[in-house]
């Protein structure tokens, strides 16, 4: 039975309306080869929020969210906003929809896939076979404390931000990761800084406690600066990692980097039930916006998280991953995964690619 979806699609930013036009595209074929049809609202998040309605979050753009099945996001920043007040940061829509929508838990998978191996900056031997997840808190911690800027007694600039999490915020993520890892091959490590900070101490004594419901899944803890040190010299021990927003935001992005380029890199940020919000893990990339070369498979990834966590189509989003893998084992590749410029295709003609290679194994089916 064919099924109507609400998609609220939030380009953004620099390259986000160029990589995020291909995985709409890719909504598309999925429509042809499938019937399920796929109802788009788009919405202004970021610095393009700022300038046409003067908010990096309209109120509008939160209400088309909240009315659709699940959210895809393109990317947020740029230099244009840089000295703008916190206010009026892109970065705060970015923070704010997550807090809006109640979206607790992103998910970061790192996999090396056998054709990209010679693109990591680290040795084959160490990067061949990494499968890796980072659950990372998203709506707590630093980024959501209270932040002063003020002259202290000495007439010194001093700035403070407030670290503080709960322990239901903390409990919620952590049961998200068991249940993840206990899908996946039931090993954990819980990342923090216990030996320094309370709300670490404090995340440790939870997901001691919430680990006693897992049996079958192998709890460790991990002080964050060796788990960033480990991630380099050896990922593959890793199976799923769950850590706070600050340290999740800067391993994620390290385990990116594991595969050769963020531009492969996908996530989901998920709410209570199925509904979430689905991003590349990269950024805006100003300096290459507008010039067609940006990579837009971390996006089409992004599409296929999207059908299997919140739209519940499995076989759909296996055929969009599988085009992916498909196409770069056929030696295709963007810009930001060769060495060979002269031989780097656009945005436009990879995503034609992934198109037409689901359109083979449809046919095939």
């Amino acid at each position: 039975m064919t099924k109507t979806f609400k998609i609220a699609v939030l380009p953004g930013d620099g390259i986000g309306t160029e990589i995020v036009a291909e995985a709409v595209k890719v909504l598309e074929a999925v429509t042809e080869q499938t019937g399920h049809s796929f109802e788009i609202s788009y919405g202004r998040i970021g610095g393009c929020a700022i300038d046409e309605d003067g908010t990096p979050l309209p109120e509008a753009t939160v209400q088309i969210c909240k009315d659709a099945d699940a959210v895809l996001l393109g990317a947020v920043g740029g230099p244009k906003w840089d000295n703008n007040p916190g206010h009026l940061r892109p970065e705060t829509g970015l923070l704010g929809i997550r807090k809006a929508l109640g979206l607790f838990a992103n998910l970061r998978p790192a996999t090396m896939h056998k054709s990209l191996v010679e693109a990591s900056s680290l040795k084959p031997e160490v990067v061949s076979g990494v499968d890796l997840m980072v659950v990372r808190e998203l709506t707590g911690g630093i980024y959501f404390g209270e932040k002063k800027r003020y002259t202290d007694e000495n007439g010194q600039d001093t700035a403070e931000d407030l670290l503080i999490y709960r322990e239901d915020e903390v409990e919620r993520i952590i049961r998200s990761a068991f249940d993840i890892a206990r899908k996946r091959n039931k090993r954990l490590v819980s990342v923090d800084k216990a030996n320094v900070l309370e709300s670490s101490r404090l995340w440790r004594k939870v997901a001691e406690r919430v680990g006693a419901d897992y049996p079958d899944v192998e709890l460790t803890h991990q002080l964050v600066d060796s788990c960033a040190m480990q991630l380099v010299r050896a990922p593959k021990q890793f199976d799923v990692i769950v850590t706070e927003n600050m340290f999740g935001d800067i391993l994620s992005d390290e385990a990116a980097m594991l595969t050769g380029s963020i531009g492969m890199l996908s996530s989901a940020s998920l709410a209570e039930g199925s509904f979430g919000l689905y991003e590349p893990v990269h950024g805006s990339a100003p300096d290459i916006a507008g010039k067609g070369i940006a990579n837009p498979l971390a996006t089409i990834l992004s599409v296929a998280m999207m059908l299997r966590y919140s739209l519940n189509l499995d076989e759909e989003a296996g055929r969009i991953e599988n085009a992916v893998w498909a196409v770069l084992d056929a030696g295709h590749r963007t810009g930001d995964l060769t060495d060979d410029r002269s031989k780097a295709l656009g945005t436009v003609e990879m995503g034609q690619l992934v198109r037409e290679e689901m359109k083979k194994q449809f046919v095939s089916k």
